[in-house]
């Protein structure tokens, strides 16, 4: 039987009360300590012996709760805290109060746990706030009562309105605080990203690289280990290139894992990340691949993350943590993060160190090319002009003299490119003269070195400005086709023209000697064809040669005059 209603100035007071209490509710941002004052509130407010607040998740379900008016050994004594059947389950499914009078006589409910203390009447009334419901306030046993009135119900109503307005506060509040705490987090990480970046741009040593790399990350994410393995170009194997932490010699018992073995061939074959929870691992294979030391240590948890390139698995990063808890989600970007980082670092300085190798084989090309393109076709016209001394040692003793002493002074200049060689390995042709001096030179050589009649022309006017390296390109391609009819084309005539536009300059050697099948000729005068064609391409132009047996060859070359 329910007792007489309270009386209009009991109820103002209590009202009043209710809402002197409910203000500080509002005040209390902490959504533990704020359940726990509304349950305390709510069991003063009706005289209730026990009283509890449940709280939902998203989804929901019984996310906390928390009674009060048992002591902490019944609590313990209970085998678990509610789950959400019987009357409670009906109250967070509800939008309405429930009051009943005996909770054993209501077909909702669902009995008791053991060694829950017993309870008869009962309260309970949900928490809402903008149409969603947060939670429930429930209350049992009224102390000075049978069971609880219609004004209880109503105290308890408006207390549960302040506390959903409080709780929605506490939400709101938290999610704030937790979205600024991952911020400020994510900030700190780009913070360490930039200072990586920078060490990474600064170095080209791939151990300095890693080294420095993982210790900004263990200092930062307090990793007590960490290790790097890298695949030596297109190997199968894994191998330890970086290990840090003082209190483990190392991870596994291997130093070295083929793709798809162990856990770290494992990652590197998979391309994705592993997360190894050391505390209860199940495999004894997995367990003996680990060293005696791990397994002793109170390191919990391991992240693999493979260091992956746009031409295939790189390496594979290890971090070990001793938390309670495992790497968060955000942790776990930033470590796949840093593995692109360092994927990239790695591929950078493979990169850098091809191109330092192809340089290195592009200047020994061109070497090759400025020693057959000069010096040795300096030789070769000195070795000319001493034949020719030597026809003429008889007939004319001292034309054979004046020959012998411009041989020597074509080894004295050939001995001065050879050392401008030793000092910068670039030869000293063109460096005082234009490409018309110069060509007028190889034609002055030319003649009298050979009994071939030869002309030089220039169209229409000898005021030719090239760039340094096409000029040279042009000096060196004619001085090569000069030696070539020297030694192969028996030639009678010879003319060399040049002319410019306002685009190009060009060069055209033409002689009516033997001529050659240019396709089979390639193989066979060594490497004279290819370096003109090589020259003319590097200055930004185009070469063309005609020749066919017994119509002689013309070699027609062209160069931007920009």
């Amino acid at each position: 039987m329910e007792t007489s209603l309270l009386t209009r100035e009991q109820l103002l007071d209590r009202l009043a009360a209710l809402h002197r209490a409910s203000l500080e509710l509002v005040s209390d941002i902490s959504i533990d300590s704020l359940i726990e004052r509304i349950a305390h509130l709510a069991r003063e407010q009706v005289g209730a012996r026990y009283a509890a607040v449940g709280i939902l998740d998203e989804e929901g379900r019984l996310a906390r709760f928390i009674p009060v008016g048992m002591s902490p050994e019944e609590i313990a004594r209970m085998a678990h805290p509610p789950r959400g059947h019987g009357l409670i389950g009906a109250l967070m499914h509800g939008s309405e109060s429930i009051r009943i009078a005996h909770i054993a006589e209501d077909s909702r409910s669902a009995g008791f746990p053991p060694h829950h203390p017993p309870m008869d009447s009962f309260l309970g009334v949900p928490i809402r706030h903008a149409d969603q419901n947060l939670g429930q306030i429930y209350l049992t046993d009224k102390m000075d009562a049978p069971e609880f009135t219609a004004d209880d119900q109503a105290v308890i109503e408006m207390l549960a309105a302040y506390a959903g307005a409080a709780l929605a506060n506490a939400r709101l509040l938290q999610k704030i605080t937790q979205r600024e705490a991952e911020l400020t987090r994510r900030n700190e990480n780009l913070a360490l990203l930039n200072e990586m970046a920078s060490t990474l741009a600064t170095s080209s040593d791939v151990r300095q690289i890693l080294d420095k790399a993982l210790e900004q990350l263990m200092e930062y994410l307090d990793l007590k280990v960490g290790e790097i393995y890298l695949r030596e170009d297109d190997s199968a194997y894994l191998n330890l290139c970086i290990h840090q932490g003082n209190t483990l010699p190392r991870l596994w018992l291997s130093t070295s894992f083929r793709l798809g073995e162990g856990i770290v061939g494992k990652t590197a074959l998979a391309q994705s990340p592993q997360l190894i929870d050391l505390t209860s691992l199940q495999n004894i294979e997995e367990r003996d691949a680990f060293t005696p030391e791990l397994l002793e240590s109170d390191i919990r948890y391991l992240a693999c993350f493979p260091l992956q390139g746009r031409s295939g698995t790189l390496g594979v990063l290890c971090a070990g943590i001793n938390h309670v808890l495992s790497f968060d989600e955000l942790e776990m970007q930033f470590l796949s993060a840093i593995s692109f980082w360092l994927s990239t670092a790695l591929e950078n300085t493979h990169l850098s160190l091809q191109q330092r190798r192809l340089a290195v084989l592009e200047e020994r090309e061109r070497i090759g090319m400025d020693l057959h393109d000069g010096i040795i076709q300096d030789i070769y016209a000195v070795g000319l002009t001493l034949e020719h001394a030597r026809l003429l040692m008889n007939d004319d003793p001292e034309a054979a003299k004046q020959r012998i002493d411009q041989a020597i002074s074509d080894l004295n200049n050939t001995i001065r490119d050879i050392r401008a060689y030793i000092l910068d390995l670039r030869p000293r042709k063109l460096h005082e003269e234009n490409l018309m001096d110069g060509l007028r030179r190889l034609v002055a050589e030319f003649r009298a070195n050979t009994q071939v009649e030869i002309q030089l022309q220039a169209i229409p006017n000898e005021n030719i400005n090239l760039p340094q390296s096409a000029a040279l390109a042009l000096f060196h391609i004619c001085q090569e086709a000069l030696a070539n009819i020297a030694k192969h084309a028996h030639a009678r005539h010879v003319s060399v023209t040049l002319w410019t536009s306002n685009q190009r300059t060009l060069l055209e050697i033409n002689d009516d000697g033997m001529g050659f099948d240019v396709s089979k000729t390639r193989q066979v005068i060594g490497h004279g064809l290819a370096n003109m064609q090589t020259r003319a391409h590097q200055a930004g132009g185009e070469i063309e040669i005609s020749s066919e047996p017994g119509k002689g060859t013309t070699i027609l070359v062209w160069v931007p005059n920009r």
